[in-house]
């Protein structure tokens, strides 16, 4: 069984070839055949370790046959890797279901604390934690969560930048999880299945001009609109 610190790279990695698709909320998780290879360059700035540690974990990892190395492409988790990080990926956001829905954490709280529990690897917990949330499909920031055979629910999402004046649409996740992201959005009274439509776009800085839900209208940056994901 992987240790804590490498786990942490294992979905490091992986959430490193998410980002790789053009689409990377839509169908990166559902695609583990296609999983591009990473650099040690991206992995250390993900975890904010030195090169020499990065070099030495992925040494490790690569002899536990969970990845593959090569210096001149990169980092490529095998299928033995692969089932590993979504194992990892499938515990935090059960985890993040439960502390929001059953413990009345909100959506900016619940991420570092499924960090710590996301590593609890008593046999069955997650099965019996997937049940008895209802065998949930997304966590409470829009992201699919692997069911215990490794498979997605699948989601076609774009962002908010991505459309044209006059079209309406409904926020179903976010590209940025942090904080202070998160709770601008809760001062404004979106969250997942709030009503948008895009009312003007600005040429100048491509801002935009939004009505939440059938009143209220805001100006929201390019940045804003970037990080929230939506289907029509």
């Amino acid at each position: 069984m992987p240790t804590f610190s490498e786990e942490n790279y294992l979905k490091a990695i992986y959430n490193l070839g998410k980002q790789s698709d053009a689409m990377p909320h839509a169908n990166a998780l559902g695609r583990q055949g296609r999983q591009e290879k990473i650099s040690l360059t991206a992995i250390a700035q993900v975890l904010a370790n030195n090169p020499a540690s990065v070099i030495d974990m992925v040494r490790k990892l690569g002899e536990k046959k969970l990845l593959q190395y090569d210096k001149t492409k990169g980092v490529k988790l095998t299928e033995k890797g692969k089932k590993a990080a979504l194992s990892i990926i499938r515990n935090h956001r059960l985890w993040e279901v439960f502390l929001h829905e059953k413990l009345g954490y909100t959506w900016d709280e619940v991420h570092s604390i499924a960090e710590q529990l996301e590593h609890v690897h008593q046999p069955e917990l997650a099965d019996r934690l997937d049940k008895f949330l209802g065998f949930p499909q997304y966590d409470p920031h829009g992201d699919p969560i692997p069911k215990s055979n490794g498979e997605m629910p699948s989601l076609s999402t774009t962002t908010l930048l991505d459309l044209d004046p006059g079209k309406s649409c409904k926020m179903v996740g976010v590209k940025d999880t942090t904080a202070p992201f998160l709770k601008y959005l809760q001062k404004l009274q979106i969250g997942i299945g709030t009503s948008l439509k895009i009312i003007d776009k600005i040429d100048f800085d491509q801002s935009l001009n939004i009505q939440i839900g059938k009143n209220s209208r805001i100006s929201v940056s390019k940045k804003f609109a970037e990080c929230v994901l939506v289907e029509f």
